[in-house]
């Protein structure tokens, strides 16, 4: 079995959230369609302050589950959201097969324009770390900082390592796992059954049961709403991404990020299984500063907070 790139969270706007531990935000919320060809990105700006493009992870998911959390930073930065390409609130009037790595980089552009701003900063999680990077090996005057939170790997080899510690962390549950996908509901997209795999998925992305459960109620009300289709396009798309990049079986950014000197923070946590990514990012990166999170899995803006934001709020003064 093709383990679907990990990590890279599920999940989708409309989520259930737990009242008791959403963030109070005082900034209007804007909602708005930036045209891109045939189609347009849907996008969502909150906050004052330096300019930040939030990358979700997936890469077949939304940034749903970035909130309510993230939107925490919206009290001294501006949030830029926005649903990547065929994936979200941006998936309508667009072809899985036209969705590429190139892409993705050029609607970042296109985001950057729509808002009229000569450089911002971009903040990745996990394969929004990627296209982060990416992006910055292209247009280094464009970026101003970087903010690399729980970043997949950038190399196949360090995709192959982490699938290694992957397979090794589920243990015995990795066969339940291959039965559930090998099904017909998981086949045909049924969200449920898709809801199913993940439980067994994200088990060991998280350190906490109470952070566990607030992912896995956000990914299956975030399936639901989804519906077959969208699930069906998503998966696609991924497919695609993932040929551009790591199943080359030659991809390898570590060689070139030794030439961006950009102020740059990569954040994971301990419990990560993807940590070992982000060091190797980090020591590729003069100046990189490497913030590693104790009792925290792939989720820092959710599992640790306090943490993140003290290092994020250190990186935007530089």
């Amino acid at each position: 079995m093709r383990l679907v790139l990990l990590l890279l969270v599920a999940i989708v706007t409309g989520a259930l959230q737990q009242p008791d531990r959403r963030p109070v935000v005082s900034q209007k919320v804007t909602e708005m369609r930036i045209p891109v060809g045939a189609t347009s990105l849907y996008a969502r700006d909150v906050g004052r302050g330096h300019p930040v493009i939030v990358l979700h992870g997936g890469p077949d998911f939304d940034h749903g589950y970035l909130l309510p959390e993230l939107d925490a930073l919206a009290d001294t930065v501006r949030l830029i959201y926005y649903d990547q390409r065929g994936r979200g609130r941006s998936a309508e009037n667009v072809s899985a097969e036209d969705v590429t790595l190139e892409s993705d980089l050029a609607d970042i552009d296109r985001v950057r324009e729509h808002f009229r701003l000569d450089s911002v900063a971009l903040l990745g999680h996990s394969w929004g770390a990627v296209l982060a990077l990416e992006y910055a090996l292209r247009h280094p005057a464009r970026v101003s900082h970087l903010i690399l939170m729980n970043p997949a790997p950038v190399s196949s080899s360090d995709l192959s390592a982490m699938r290694q510690e992957y397979v090794k962390r589920l243990g015995a549950e990795m066969a339940r796992q291959r039965a559930i996908v090998a099904s017909a509901g998981y086949q045909a997209a049924d969200p449920e059954t898709v809801a199913a795999r993940y439980r067994i998925h994200f088990k060991p992305a998280l350190k906490k049961p109470a952070d566990y459960e607030t992912m896995m109620t956000r990914m299956r009300e975030g399936f639901l709403s989804q519906g077959k289709g969208g699930i069906l396009k998503a998966r696609a798309v991924e497919d695609r991404l993932m040929r551009d990049t790591w199943e080359t079986g030659s991809y390898n950014l570590l060689p070139r990020l030794g030439s961006l000197r950009i102020p740059t923070l990569v954040i994971a946590g301990d419990h990560d299984f993807m940590a070992g990514s982000a060091e190797r990012i980090a020591q590729a990166m003069p100046g990189a500063a490497l913030v590693m999170t104790r009792g925290c899995g792939h989720f820092a803006f959710l599992e640790c907070p306090a943490q993140f934001r003290g290092a994020f709020n250190r990186m935007l003064a530089r």
